[in-house]
């Protein structure tokens, strides 16, 4: 078939393609060679005319007013919409079949592509092209950049093999970033007209500093670089870092401080010590320095081999006073601080105190990949309560349960020692045999489990999912060591910690209450003085070793207060989608 007829006969055939095959039909005539042949049949083949008809569409993206995108950001919207879809599905059935809808792949891949297509993200990045020059001549680029109260976005260093200042690293987001004209290896040679050679990185910046208006670089530019693509991985940080205290950061200006709890959005991994990375809340802002993941290890690492082998005095040059909590903030002490924690023996307690203690030392908290859990009609994430003995944690979850009994329960404990007197089987606890009991722990039957005075007590999972198939929210208040054996992808829980407040205001709130002590099981009596300093001190032992596990926490100061605090967070948990671990998202 002649290319006039194809093109007689198909009214989307690209006129381009037609010139070429007319071409090629002349210069059969001329030669029989086989590379036409198999030219012809591949300009001639639908799947080429199909791409050239998309290529071509696509070229005319902001030339054609038809064409022109009226927003470059429907996958963000997409998911703000979905945010707010979340909260009124188990209210209105058009809301619940929107937010599937929206979820579906097929639909995000096509909204992602038509903001692909918005952005002009489809154009191919091509080498430069290579320039004839003398083998002793160099490219050079003047690039020229306003200096503002805003730092410029990018750090040097000093080439180890050549000795040349070269650029380290680009901040995303940044002005040097911005510019697109600056990239990670370039050679550094002026600045403001002044020869940086043989000059360090400080002398540089100190040009820099002294430098008003506009700045000019010359720069040799690098054999390979590329554009920078942000990751889009999140983070939970587990640590508080501030760069300011920092020496080891290249750039204590391009250092990113943040707290424990903080999202981060960690735009860049290319530096095996530095990552950058900006505070999900902050999405315009510019990308700072963060240690990364191997580098924060090792200072722990570090940290912990200090203190094992010192008399306690912090050493000059450690890491101590980098990645360690502010002063203040609680630390791991020696043997005498787990036996300051241990209740009187009337206070029954599941689990050995001095049991994990080993264990949790040698956990490494730094980063925790994140992602937005959504909220799934009618299955609710169990809320767990974590506290020390006597902190009220049992008191809440009983008003919560009071408030709306169909709502929210809690699974009855399982035990091994006889039932006391007054005591109802299936009410308080559920009793059965130790050589059962043994038998389903190592079946994996207990989500968590321990041993008081020779019995066993523990939750069994079948309990828990019982609930949470019976749409109810399930209320749990374990010992905190349960927590490793709790948190697991099955479970998604919700974890809060409640916590005591101050010395002076915990005893005046619970004698102006009249609480009664929940240390002595024999005598009604109230707290004394030793144990609210026990209470204390197993909280500040709590938030040491799991502190960076918790979902929000609650200060019971005054139970009302703590009360309406604990409902908000359980509404929330109910109805928007939260934080947790990347891999509890399917």
């Amino acid at each position: 078939m002649t290319a006039e007829v194809m093109a007689a006969n198909d009214t989307h055939w690209d006129p381009a393609l037609s010139k070429l095959i007319t071409s090629l039909k002349e210069a059969e005539s001329l030669s029989n060679d086989q590379e036409i042949d198999f030219l012809q049949t591949l300009l001639e083949s639908k799947e080429l005319n199909a791409l050239v008809n998309v290529h071509s569409k696509v070229a005319k993206v902001g030339k054609d007013d038809r064409l022109a995108p009226i927003l470059s950001t429907s996958g963000m919207i997409m998911c703000e919409v979905l945010e707010q879809l979340s909260q009124q599905c188990h209210l209105n059935e058009d809301c619940r079949e929107a937010f599937h809808l929206l979820q579906k792949p097929h639909l995000q891949s096509l909204l992602y592509a038509h903001d692909a297509i918005a952005q002009k993200d489809f154009y191919p990045h091509l080498p430069d092209l290579p320039i004839e020059m003398d083998e002793d001549e160099e490219t050079i680029k003047i690039v020229q950049l306003v200096k503002s109260n805003e730092p410029l976005g990018a750090t040097i260093k000093t080439d180890e093999e050549s000795g040349k200042i070269i650029i380290a690293r680009i901040m995303h987001g940044g002005a040097a970033d911005r510019s697109g004209l600056i990239h990670v290896g370039d050679e550094v040679i002026e600045v403001n007209g002044i020869n940086v050679e043989g000059k360090t990185p400080g002398d540089v910046l100190s040009i820099l500093q002294n430098s008003e208006g506009t700045i000019t670089f010359k720069l040799v530019p690098s054999d390979g670089r590329g554009a920078q693509r942000e990751s889009k991985v999140r983070v939970r940080a587990h640590f508080d870092y501030n760069p300011e205290v920092d020496p080891y950061i290249p750039c204590k200006e391009a250092g990113l401080a943040f707290q424990r709890g903080d999202i981060l959005h960690i735009v860049s991994q290319d530096d095996s010590y530095w990552w950058q990375a900006r505070r999900e809340s902050e999405r315009t802002a510019r990308a700072g320095l963060i240690p990364s993941r191997a580098l924060q290890e090792r200072r722990i690492i570090h940290e912990r081999t200090q203190r094992e082998i010192g008399d306690g005095e912090s050493k000059k040059g450690s890491c101590t006073s980098i990645c360690s909590t502010p002063p203040g903030s609680p630390r791991l002490r020696s043997s005498s601080s787990t036996s300051s924690c241990r209740q009187p023996k009337t206070k029954k307690i599941m689990y050995d105190l001095t049991e994990n203690d080993d264990f949790d030392r040698e956990l490494i908290a730094t980063y925790e990949e994140v992602a937005k859990l959504y909220p799934r009609p009618g299955i609710y994430r169990p809320v767990v309560l974590i506290g020390a003995p006597g902190v009220g944690r049992n008191e809440l979850r009983r008003r919560l349960i009071a408030r709306d009994p169909e709502k929210y329960r809690s699974p009855v404990p399982y035990t091994t020692r006889p039932m006391r007197t007054g005591e109802v089987a299936g009410r308080e606890y559920i009793f059965v045999s130790r050589e059962k009991m043994e038998a389903d722990i190592e079946a994996g039957k207990f989500i968590e489990h321990g041993e008081y005075k020779g019995h066993l007590y523990g939750t069994s999972a079948e309990s828990v999912k019982s609930i949470v198939n019976a749409g109810c929210v399930c209320l749990l208040s374990p010992h905190y060591q349960a927590i490793k054996a709790l948190r697991t992808v099955q479970l998604k829980p919700f974890l809060i910690h409640i916590k005591p407040p101050e010395f002076d205001e915990l005893k005046k709130t619970r004698t102006d209450s009249r609480a009664k002590s929940t240390f002595d099981e024999s005598n009604a009596r109230g707290f004394t003085d030793e144990e609210f300093n026990d209470m204390i001190k197993s909280s500040i032992r709590i938030d040491f070793l799991y502190g960076h596990f918790f979902d929000e926490e609650i200060i019971n100061a005054d139970l009302v207060t703590a009360f309406e605090k604990l409902v908000n967070i359980v509404q929330r948990v109910e109805t928007e989608p939260l934080w947790a671990p990347s891999s509890w998202v399917q």
